[in-house]
């Protein structure tokens, strides 16, 4: 589950050729820019995949990557795709026997303009979460999910981040009855300007819509945040470490998001990924 915040790529302007006789009695002209590519990739390894502080790989490493074609009027689509197991991992999901789904497809399409400013592009998209799955119940709710989102990025010298809203058009990652779910959250990074270092947050809340109050069951709605570092080594690849953590309620020993083992899966934890952006 990808957080989406892309940016439309423009492309470089074409240079000038001098004449043959011009170029006699001038200096010769500078070579053109490279066109910068409309598309990018990248690939990542981390230790633990969470997505809104929650752990989507039962608190094991994970790879990731994917691809994005931003278009210079800020249209963008791109794919993104993790190793995952917490649906093949789920009680609910494996009530009728066992379920196999160990990947996340996202899908996402949108538009990013400046309206406001440079550096304060806004952001209007959709995305699609989707889980090939085998063996699931005829009964269960699906785990594909569709939100639209809404962000406004922001840029103050060294400090760039974003707002952003996100809203579930379709039941959310398997809730019965929670069309209508919303996450809205918080990020910024502060460039350092040592040694490629820079400084991430994060807050978010989770609500999750259409869930009955039942006394001994944990609430599924929740708050989740992120502090952490990004160590940018050039050509595209970076390390990143952060400490992540949510309220995710628990009653008893019964936790909202569980693992197999009865393991907090939105419990505070370190985190480390290595990026490569193509």
């Amino acid at each position: 589950m990808k957080i989406i915040q892309k940016t439309a790529i423009a492309l470089a302007a074409s240079g000038l050729f001098a004449t043959a006789a011009f170029a006699q009695t001038a200096p010769a002209a500078a070579p053109a820019a490279p066109e910068v590519s409309p598309i990018t990739a990248n690939v990542t390894v981390v230790s633990d995949y969470r997505y809104r502080g929650i752990s989507q790989s039962n608190m094991k490493p994970a790879i990731q990557g994917g691809f994005d074609y931003a278009h210079e009027s800020g249209f963008y689509i791109g794919n993104w795709n993790s190793s995952i197991s917490w649906i093949g991992d789920s009680a609910y999901y494996n009530s009728a026997g066992a379920v196999s789904a160990p990947i996340e497809m996202d899908f996402y399409a949108g538009i990013k303009k400046e309206l406001i400013g440079e550096g304060f592009a806004s952001d209007l998209g959709v995305l699609q979460y989707y889980y090939p799955t085998s063996g699931l119940p005829a009964n269960t709710t699906s785990p594909n999910t569709t939100e639209i989102y809404a962000a406004q990025n922001f840029t103050f010298g060294p400090v760039t981040g974003f707002a952003k809203f996100s809203y579930a058009v379709t039941t959310l990652f398997g809730f019965t009855n929670s069309a209508g779910s919303y996450y809205p959250d918080l990020t910024a990074n502060y460039d350092t300007g040592i040694w490629g270092l820079s400084v991430n947050a994060h807050v978010g809340y989770q609500k999750v819509a259409g869930q009955q109050v039942i006394e001994g069951v944990p609430t599924a709605s929740y708050t989740d945040w992120r502090l952490g570092l990004t160590k940018d080594f050039g050509g595209g690849l970076s390390l990143a470490a952060a400490y992540i953590g949510t309220n995710a309620a628990k009653n008893g020993s019964t936790y909202a998001y569980s693992s197999p083992q009865g393991k907090n899966l939105g419990g505070s934890t370190g985190i480390v990924s290595l990026t490569k952006t193509f």
